[in-house]
């Protein structure tokens, strides 16, 4: 089984070789293929994956010449992508890439089609706790479906799965469409615990304050009321 992995970089040079390097003490092997994509950074960041890259076997790059959100970056690697499993995780190293090869790992043995593999963050602040926790019980009754810490990653599914997105969002609400879409299919959707902690480099780019906070919830308040109405004309 081969899995393509797709890790969004925007402004982030001082991690990427960081990611690179834990991801070639983790592989060991296994057949993961690890796509970068520069989504148009403005720190130097596309230089460093040039140099870099070129060293470790698993890894390619994507460019996105201007950032166009968190998810169009993901989408662009997803198109490039060629695995029998697809899936993205953060390029902020406040997950280990070790936990992609926790999932390929699960997949590789169960050898099933329609499973959805998707992190489970353990050991964040506690107001972030609340926040998704909040978001998370909204969503779930709003979609009539369990969806808990929505934007935990990595996330890992079938090629064929995303083959059949219509219109996925170009933000960060890609995080719930795809996990709802996932439970709309009834896909056998699997969860496990991943360490979250602090970065060493750079800052988050959402997540900066009450106020980003808000504007995030805006943002997916709004996206879910539009996800609905499709699915409501869909059904």
């Amino acid at each position: 089984m081969k899995l393509s992995i797709i890790v969004p970089c925007y402004n982030e040079k001082d991690n990427i070789p960081l990611i690179l390097n834990r991801f070639s003490e983790v592989i060991k092997g296994r057949n993961i293929d690890v796509i970068l994509v520069n989504n148009g950074s403005t720190d130097g960041s596309q230089r460093v994956m040039e140099m870099l890259i070129p060293k470790y076997t698993f890894a390619r790059m994507v460019v996105v010449e201007k950032n166009k959100g968190y998810g169009y970056g993901i989408l662009q690697g997803l198109k490039a992508a060629d695995g029998d499993y697809l899936g993205w995780t953060h390029a902020d190293m406040q997950t280990d890439p070790k936990d992609v090869v926790r999932a390929y790992d699960y997949i590789a043995n169960k050898k099933e089609d329609n499973l959805f593999v998707k992190g489970n963050r353990k050991g964040r602040p506690f107001f972030d706790v609340f926040f998704t926790n909040g978001m998370s019980l909204f969503e779930s009754i709003y979609f009539g479906a369990p969806l808990s810490d929505i934007n935990a990653q990595p996330n890992i599914f079938p090629k064929s799965f995303y083959e059949g997105w219509d219109n996925p969002p170009w933000d960060f609400s890609l995080d719930l469409y795809v996990y709802y879409k996932a439970r709309k299919e009834k896909m056998h959707i699997v969860r496990f615990p991943v360490r979250f902690t602090k970065r060493i480099y750079g800052e988050s780019k959402w997540n900066t304050s009450l106020k980003s906070k808000l504007k995030f919830i805006k943002r997916t308040l709004l996206f879910s009321f539009e996800l609905k109405k499709r699915e409501d004309v869909k059904y």
